[in-house]
């Protein structure tokens, strides 16, 4: 029988999970969206995994969430560690990386950059207040121009004269966008131009002030795009390294810190037939007014979190 170890990455956008080995090998991995439901998202994630596994004598033994739902995801999974993406995500690259200097992440709605220096996170940055420069922006600007986004990259690297786009914000770059357009520059050579633009605001915004070295690697969703990442390159004058599963870098980690925990107990695969419910309470016990979130399974409250002081604790 072998010990499986599951992490998972619950972000905004997309729903990412891994079950690794003891020695780090890949034994199922999955990555769908979340749709604005990370409880149904999971359930479906965790139905994919364990289609996976299936006839393959693999056992779970311990849980890891990450992302932006980890503590609900992980509350109900009973996770054994719950972790920020900064640790997965270093976490999950160094065991495939051990030498890596800078981290460049571009999510659905997100961004980061992490620094290291001899293994250790040395600083980093987080931007979640302007979707230009993210997954969700060359989304919407792919419908715009009528392009799969996923040729965006590859359309990309035939234009020989990128246009110059406006990309500070998504209000600048959509406006910039439609009146190059209009002005007839070629489809190519626009969408040359967004891709440019998203590194030049990622660097801009999230690494600036960052002292980025080499080796660099570029993660997320977005580092599926040739053309950003040949954008990177340009401007830093640096090789840029993408991984096949950067996408799923932070469930890797979440699920290596799992393993590492020794905290085992079998996982049941069942919990995906359980009836799991939120609900948003407002304490007013205190002026803090702290909005409480209430989990239940089945009618019965299995946990509650978001107060700041005892008196906005509820245990039933």
């Amino acid at each position: 029988m072998k010990k499986g170890y599951l992490g998972i990455d619950i972000g905004s956008i997309s729903t990412k999970g891994i079950i690794i080995g003891k020695e780090d090998q890949i034994l199922a991995k999955a990555y769908l969206w979340t749709k604005g439901n990370p409880i149904e998202a999971v359930t479906n994630l965790l139905r994919e995994l364990q289609k996976q596994i299936a006839g393959k004598d693999i056992v779970v033994v311990a849980v890891g969430t990450t992302g932006s739902a980890r503590k609900l995801i992980g509350t109900i999974l009973e996770a054994s560690v719950i972790k920020n993406e900064i640790t997965a995500h270093a976490v999950g690259t160094m065991s495939k990386y051990p030498d890596v200097k800078t981290i460049l992440e571009i999510g659905g709605q997100d961004s980061k950059i992490i620094l290291l220096e001899d293994g250790i996170v040395t600083d980093y940055a987080m931007n979640t207040l302007c979707a230009a420069g993210t997954g969700s922006f060359l989304s919407s600007q792919a419908k715009r121009l009528d392009v799969p986004v996923e040729q965006f990259g590859k359309i990309a690297l035939t234009s020989k004269n990128p246009t110059k786009i406006a990309a500070r914000c998504t209000v600048f770059a959509e406006s910039d966008l439609v009146h190059k357009a209009q002005m007839g520059y070629k489809k190519e050579d626009i969408i040359a131009g967004l891709c440019n633009s998203v590194a030049q605001n990622y660097l801009n915004n999230v690494g600036k002030g960052k002292k980025i070295k080499s080796p660099i690697i570029f993660q997320g969703g977005v580092s599926k795009n040739v053309g950003v990442v040949k954008a990177f390159e340009t401007i830093l004058k640096e090789d840029i390294i993408v991984d096949e599963i950067g996408h799923l870098m932070g469930a890797l980690g979440v699920a290596i810190l799992a393993r590492n925990t020794g905290q085992e107990r079998m996982f049941d695969f069942k919990v995906t037939d359980h009836s799991f419910e939120t609900r948003g309470v407002e304490c007013n016990r205190c002026p803090n007014h702290c909005e409480i979130i209430c989990i239940r399974d089945d009618k019965k409250l299995i946990d509650a979190y978001g107060n700041r002081c005892e008196r906005g604790a509820i245990k039933q």
